[in-house]
């Protein structure tokens, strides 16, 4: 199935946007501050084996997502699989150092039941950086998620009086609204009037994926910002459906068009502090992926920093990565930046076509057996 995937043709966005390199021309080495991941999925048992050492290769803190089964759903659950995570990292090959410096943040998953006691202890607790909210239906494990966001106001209030972030799956999720619409309706229909309702709680609209969001943040206070994934700066559905359905291309929200990769692309570039780096990194067995009902997911993981080097370069932006990546994540949640550095050098690197993962299965990564053009400094 890999060898089929490799010969649907697309182009990468790097090769069919106009370069402007006056900036980078002669950047051919990067130092920047330890980047952080705020939004990665590590999933759960035997595929930390594989995910921890990836993600922990490049990141010192990363934000865990919550939709395991069953989902981590308060402060006893996040401790649980905090420490199953931290177990996986001791037992990988990593070195000394990036075993000291990984630091998995945890967030609870938001549900009907949620009380505001549990919000007021994943404050106190340490270790809960977010709560989740993932609309009911919206994505993979997301049956336990909200059924009627209106009748969360106890939660948000909880959420505003401890200053703990709300993290959001930006989408509705009724049948009867097209999937490449689902973004800007939940943005028109639901986000808008919580904002209204709750002005000073802190939102993150992750993943987003169109100009609308793009826009929906710059308008609004600094209480509110979005990550952006790689796999959304460099391609648009074109990648996704021409010339063959590629199912490490499906993710959710699903790839849009060009025009709003475009502006993804600017808004990540820009320096402005509202955006910053969450892969949404999430594995599947290539099993799963490359079948009749594949998974939503692309894994970026372990070649992040490379493709999001390649993102901002085709742009000529190379030098705007550091606040991307290491620096707005950390300041909008009141943490520090990183001391520590890691070095990305213009030199080709391929991405491997695949991972062993748990099982005797496989993993592949988005852009499987691909050149970039960026790669990490041993």
């Amino acid at each position: 199935m890999i060898a089929a995937q490799q010969d649907c043709p697309f182009t990468p966005v790097y090769d069919n946007i106009e370069r402007d390199d006056t900036m980078t021309d002669s950047i051919r080495e990067l130092t920047i501050l330890q980047p952080d991941d705020w939004h990665i999925h590590l999933r759960d048992d035997k595929a930390l084996a594989t995910t921890v050492a990836h993600a922990a290769q490049s990141f010192n803190r990363v934000i865990c997502m919550p939709n395991l089964v069953p989902p981590v759903k308060n402060v006893d659950d996040a401790h649980a699989y905090r420490a199953r995570i931290i177990q996986q990292l001791q037992a990988s090959d990593l070195s000394a150092e990036r075993k000291a410096a990984f630091d998995p943040r945890m967030t609870l998953y938001l549900t009907d039941n949620t009380t505001a006691n549990d919000i007021e202890m994943a404050a106190k607790s340490g270790i809960v950086q977010a709560v989740k909210l993932y609309p009911a239906g919206a994505t993979t494990n997301s049956a336990d998620g909200v059924t009627d966001i209106n009748a969360r106001v106890d939660i948000f209030e909880a959420l505003e009086k401890y200053n703990l972030p709300l993290l959001l799956h930006g989408e509705v999720t009724h049948d009867h609204v097209d999937i490449f619409d689902r973004e800007k309706r939940f943005l028109d229909e639901v986000l808008a009037q919580i904002i209204i309702k709750f002005p000073t709680m802190k939102i993150v609209l992750e993943h987003i994926t169109t100009s609308d969001a793009a826009d929906f943040v710059l308008a609004q206070g600094n209480q509110v910002a979005a990550t952006i994934t790689p796999q959304h700066l460099m391609f648009n559905r074109n990648h996704l459906l021409v010339g063959g359905i590629k199912p490490h291309f499906y993710c959710l929200p699903i790839l849009k068009r060009e025009s709003h990769q475009k502006v993804l692309l600017d808004v990540a570039t820009s320096g402005n502090p509202k955006f910053f780096l969450g892969t949404d990194s999430a594995p599947h067995a290539t099993d799963a992926k490359e079948s009749a009902c594949g998974c939503a997911g692309c894994y970026s993981a372990s070649t992040a920093l490379p493709l999001y080097a390649t993102a901002f370069d085709s742009v000529g932006k190379i030098d705007k990565l550091e606040g991307f990546a290491s620096r707005f994540g950390a300041q909008f949640y009141g943490l520090p930046v990183h001391e520590s550095t890691i070095t990305l050098i213009n030199t080709p690197m391929q991405v491997p076509t695949d991972y062993p993962y748990f099982d005797g299965s496989s993993l592949t990564p988005l852009m499987a057996g691909e050149m970039l053009p960026w790669s990490i400094k041993a």
